[in-house]
């Protein structure tokens, strides 16, 4: 056998490896994908004690810069869920007389979810708002449903500093100001036409969904409870801005100035997370009347929901170190850069059909990159934040039955299995073509 044959045979049956244990063994992907890193390192003749030396520079390159700052994004999260702040920010959006009640779902789900990290964190977070607003407006469930779940999926993959889009950019070395503007205009983009046009477009052929029995009880919070909106606003986008700060003054900034210093130190990801972290303790919690003792018991609630995304980040780092030392990523490299095929087709094909396997747009995301960023070097013309949104752009796609969302949206809207593959799985497939779409324009802009 070939060596080609054999590098494309060792990856497709790892990959198979991974969806099979996963899918039908429930097999944890933690589990999942160190069993792949073994199998892969074994395959590839590599010596025992070299594969578990790559696997662990794999899990230590990449958690010691991600912990940090997926720990303190989550506790981001966690004060505008019990401030209420994100509701703020939904309230505020329905006021706007021009905007229809589609579009403010795409908005907010656009501008929460970065920064809550997890995106069924942000379905469980919203859903009373779109129950509030289905009762006022008495439209279908599923018009507000499938709008806010499409733009929490397209951020979930491709607006830092949410773990999944920030794993990519770091591993491919795209600057994370640059990923954060382009991921936000075509998610944007991608969810308008996936949500309320995909949604126009069926017009009365949706099914007329109510707030479910079940969820009835469920409503949103008294608005002279919240914080005020300028706050709410603030603290969400204070990090953002401080790494979108650090980029500009790449671009236009003497590199040797004191400001170009203070600047990229604050702009990192890790400074700007901690220091919106603190804020949020003052704005939202301290103003708030809270007392520092329950939030500190907030904080420990939400470490340990980090736990789970924490181990599949670091046995997909593994996973793509082992890739890397076994020299497979080398030769599959030269392969796929021999194919007539563009690599930013290539990138979100391989994420949207990880995404359908194995029903984690996080671990297709990983699987992705280890593939993917092997020919970023035969092709120099692409910059790497092109790259990042194309592997995004994919894991939107095919949210469905493997996929925990895909439950979410079904139980809440309290429709049929058929319904919810026929128009919210149709509408992310919609959405993550469209990211394709704008990726490749964007790919002749930038």
């Amino acid at each position: 056998m070939s060596s080609e044959v054999w590098v494309i045979a060792t990856l497709l049956s790892s990959i198979v490896l991974i969806v099979v244990t996963i899918v039908k063994g429930k097999v944890h992907p933690f589990l999942a994908l160190l069993l792949a890193s073994f199998y892969v390192g074994t395959l590839m003749g590599m010596e025992p004690l070299k594969m578990v030396s790559a696997m662990e520079d794999g899990i230590g390159g990449t958690l010691g810069f991600l912990a940090a700052v997926i720990g303190l994004g989550t506790i981001l999260g966690k004060m505008m869920e019990v401030s209420g702040a994100a509701e703020r920010i939904g309230l505020a959006l329905q006021k706007c007389r021009r905007l229809s009640p589609q579009v403010i779902m795409v908005l907010v789900g656009l501008q929460v979810c970065g920064i809550t990290l997890f995106v069924e964190v942000g379905v469980v977070l919203l859903i009373p708002l779109a129950f509030s607003i289905a009762r006022k407006t008495r439209t279908s469930l599923l018009t507000l449903a499938i709008p806010l779940c499409t733009a929490l999926m397209a951020v979930h993959c491709i607006v830092p500093p949410h773990p999944a889009a920030l794993y990519v950019t770091n591993q491919l070395g795209a600057d994370v100001g640059s990923v954060i503007v382009y991921g936000l205009a075509v998610g944007l983009f991608a969810s308008l036409i996936g949500g309320p046009l995909f949604l126009k477009l069926l017009g009365n052929r949706l099914p007329f969904k109510v707030v479910p029995d079940a969820f009835a009880d469920i409503k949103a919070r008294d608005e002279a409870t919240l914080p005020t909106l300028s706050a709410s606003l603030f603290t969400v986008l204070l990090p953002i801005l401080l790494m979108l700060a650090k980029t500009v003054a790449e671009l236009n900034m003497e590199h040797a100035s004191h400001l170009y210093t203070v600047l990229e130190f604050i702009g990192n990801p890790i400074t700007a997370m901690f220091i919106a972290a603190f804020t949020a303790y003052y704005v939202l919690g301290i103003r708030q009347q809270m007392k520092m003792e329950g939030l500190l018991n907030k904080t420990e609630e939400c470490f340990s929901s980090i736990a789970n995304i924490l181990l599949i980040i670091g046995a997909g780092s593994a996973f793509n170190g082992v890739l890397k030392a076994s020299g497979l990523g080398d030769s599959l490299a030269t392969i796929l850069s021999q194919l007539d095929m563009h690599p930013i087709l290539l990138a979100w094909l391989v994420a949207i059909v990880l995404h359908a396997a194995v029903g984690s747009a996080t671990v297709a995301m990983m699987g992705a990159t280890a593939i993917v960023s092997p020919i970023m070097v035969h092709y120099p013309d692409i910059s790497p934040e092109i790259m990042t949104l194309a592997i995004g752009s994919g894991a939107i796609g095919c949210t469905m039955v493997t996929d925990s969302l895909f439950w979410l949206v079904k139980q809440y809207c309290g429709a049929t299995l058929n319904e919810t593959l026929k128009y919210y799985t149709t509408a992310t497939l919609v959405a993550s073509l469209m990211a394709l779409a704008g990726t490749f324009l964007l790919s002749y802009i930038v």
